[in-house]
């Protein structure tokens, strides 16, 4: 339930200008959005169909997951694994910070902003069910936008290397999510993929 939806709502829209300034593009259906809007968006829409009655706090780290997110390129940080842990560490802290301060703009309280931020801190993921439903989000939203891409991008790796990737995916969701995600639409080529990353005949 929304506790001040004029609130909520100014929260969204400046979620949404902060996102509308990314100048990287993103081309969908002939239109081209600023790609963290357009993602942030499809983030909701899971949201609605995978969790529909979803706190206002998960609610509101849903749309800003990856809020301002090109503003810390992955290259500011080594280019390795740990390199790569160390940035999305500093990103989860700074998806909170930036959320925070939009969300303080409009008058939520201390303890509304902490619940925020603390999810998208990612913390206590298996025990928390919001930070588990907000993952399963976050991976049905890769599975049903960016799983194609991402197999085109990473063509060059060894099959096997590629189905580890998803696989580790997989784990990170709830059983809740593993049933949501066997349902997406997947082209078949896509589904494909899945099913043998799963094993799923």
């Amino acid at each position: 339930m929304i506790s001040d939806k004029s609130r909520f709502d100014q929260a969204i829209a400046k979620f949404d200008a902060a996102n509308a300034q990314d100048p990287n593009k993103e081309v969908f259906d002939g239109k081209e959005y600023p790609k963290e809007l357009l993602y942030a968006q499809r983030m909701s829409a899971m949201q609605q169909r995978f969790a529909p009655d979803a706190s206002e706090a998960l609610q509101l780290a849903v749309r800003a997951q990856h809020i301002c997110r090109w503003k810390i390129p992955r290259d500011t940080y080594p280019m390795d694994k740990a390199g790569y842990m160390q940035w999305r560490t500093f990103l989860y802290k700074y998806h909170g910070e930036t959320a925070g301060e939009i969300m303080r703009e409009v008058g939520y309280d201390e303890e509304i902003i902490s619940k925020v931020k603390s999810l998208l801190r990612k913390e206590k993921l298996k025990l928390n069910p919001e930070t588990q439903a907000l993952e399963d989000i976050i991976d049905l939203t890769f599975l049903q936008h960016y799983l194609e891409a991402f197999v085109t991008k990473y063509s060059h790796y060894e099959e096997e290397k590629l189905l580890d990737i998803l696989r580790k995916t997989w784990k990170k969701m709830s059983e809740q999510g593993h049933e949501a995600a066997l349902k997406l639409d997947y082209t078949p080529e896509m589904l494909a993929v899945v099913k043998k990353a799963l094993g799923v005949a």
